[in-house]
């Protein structure tokens, strides 16, 4: 299907936007693109993101999944949202296993003894409470220990040096991760001790980066692995060079963290009910749990500001609503494997057919810098739409191969529309999953821009006579 171009000028940005319009006369209007450009201009002059982010980070800091800061996290979150004027404020509840942390120590013991910067990766089995002692062997990559034969490792330490890229849009974390999801278990097999990781991070500082291993709900204590840690990139750096020196380091390496039975999380919903289409809806939001080295404030505090922002702005410039329902989601217990977001799309499958588009903020706070969407083919008019409303914000339109936030996965794989509203993570992999993730690394201005973003965006896919859907999809 074509789509011709019209130029329209925007009074507020000064710049050209050319909405595109089917024959069928569908697509976003120069009213509808001026009201989204309005929206943002609002949310460029507010400060609400920073102060939900700033309340939540203060108020319950680090909040682990399934621990008792997370389930204060969720009584903040139905206060949060109640006494921001949300409808069907409400928790939805599921079990996880705690998985909670302990001592962590590591120390080269001979023959040049100090201690290393290190911490349990999530889901990690404990050493003895005395540690265990065990010669290092160092690998470039997991794929190299993968190679070694099996039990050819009996009673060493395991230490995979993989260095991340740094990139803007984190694909060097894909990449990176797979060590920390794979190493206790390949270790396990060639018989080692232990093991050790370079951080999944880009962080030169002397912070070690955390992180799940397998799903928490695929371990247990039984589970055929080895106790393992992150090392801080200095750490690792060290532990390099000490290897260049001598034929043999002995390692102590001591973690004893502790599986708990299930707990209860929970993600917590809020709503803004459409006018004219209810039952049809806009799905945004971010993760509630965190990490417990830092208080959360990028990951993923920033992401629950951004969201709750937006809508509230929206609720603030059309108190009776728009006219689709739009939908705050604060998934639970996702650093831990996607429990919530799984959780969720289980539990809302028979509404699957009436979500609309789903996004999630999951990658700091950092400014937006690019628009990509997962639509139906037949609707890519609407990616080069709205990206033209956002191109003022600094925003440029992307492709239509979205990945979305982790939670909003288990949406798209069931056939739900998204979107990604990139932001810029060059400095994001820094902070991730470290004592370092604090609110004083968020920068309110750019954290507005993203508020900006989500509000047009949000407001234009309640608003269009429309979907993005193709014309005869159909969820089973």
């Amino acid at each position: 299907m074509k789509y011709s171009k019209l130029l329209l000028s925007s009074i507020l940005a000064g710049l050209v936007f050319i909405p595109l319009l089917s024959a069928q006369g569908k697509g976003i209007s120069e009213s509808l693109a001026k009201e989204a450009q309005q929206l943002s201009e609002a949310a460029l002059e507010e400060n609400i993101a920073y102060e939900v982010v700033e309340s939540l980070t203060t108020e319950v800091g680090a909040r682990l999944a399934g621990s008792e800061a997370e389930k204060r996290a969720r009584s903040w979150a139905v206060a949060k949202l109640k006494e921001l004027g949300f409808e069907n404020v409400h928790e939805e509840p599921f079990e996880v296993p705690l998985w909670e942390r302990g001592i962590e120590r590591a120390e080269i013991v001979s023959p040049f003894p100090q201690q290393l910067t290190v911490t349990a990766l999530g889901g990690s089995v404990a050493t003895p409470e005395e540690g265990v002692v065990g010669e290092l062997i160092r690998f470039s990559s997991v794929k190299e220990l993968e190679a070694q034969p099996q039990g050819s490792l009996k009673g060493k330490i395991v230490f995979i040096d993989e260095i991340m890229t740094r990139t803007q849009d984190g694909s060097g974390y894909g990449e990176a991760v797979g060590k920390r999801r794979q190493t206790a278990y390949e270790a396990y097999k060639k018989g080692a001790a232990g093991a050790l990781i370079r951080s999944v991070g880009t962080s030169s500082h002397r912070f070690a980066h955390t992180g799940q291993m397998k799903t928490i709900t695929e371990i247990t204590e039984e589970i055929d692995s080895v106790p393992t840690a992150a090392l801080s990139a200095p750490d690792a750096d060290q532990l390099t060079r000490a290897l260049e020196r001598t034929d043999s380091i002995q390692i102590r390496l001591q973690l004893t963290p502790k599986f708990e039975p299930a707990s209860i999380s929970g993600n917590v919903i809020g709503e803004i009910v459409g006018t004219e289409s209810p039952e049809e809806v806009i799905i945004i939001g971010g993760h509630l749990d965190s990490w417990d080295l830092g208080t959360g404030a990028i990951d993923d505090g920033a992401g629950i500001g951004i969201t709750v922002a937006a809508a509230r702005l929206i609720k603030d410039h059309y108190p009776n609503g728009l006219k689709r329902t739009i939908r705050i989601v604060m998934w639970g217990s996702e650093e831990v494997g996607l429990v919530g977001a799984k959780a969720y799309a289980d539990a809302h499958a028979d509404e699957l057919d009436n979500f609309i588009v789903a996004a999630e903020s999951d990658f700091g706070a950092g400014k937006i810098w690019k628009f990509n969407s997962f639509f139906a083919e037949e609707k890519l008019n609407y990616l080069s739409e709205i990206a033209d409303v956002l191109r003022p914000l600094g925003i440029a339109k992307g492709d239509n191969k979205a990945s979305s936030g982790p939670d909003v996965g288990a949406l798209k794989a069931k056939g739900v529309p998204i979107v990604s509203l990139q932001q810029n993570g060059w400095d994001y992999f820094d902070l991730h999953h470290t004592p370092n993730d604090t609110l004083d690394k968020i920068d309110p201005d750019e954290l507005a821009q993203n508020v900006a973003a989500y509000a047009a965006f949000v407001y234009l896919a309640a608003q269009i006579e429309d979907d993005f859907r193709a014309e005869d999809s159909d969820i089973n």
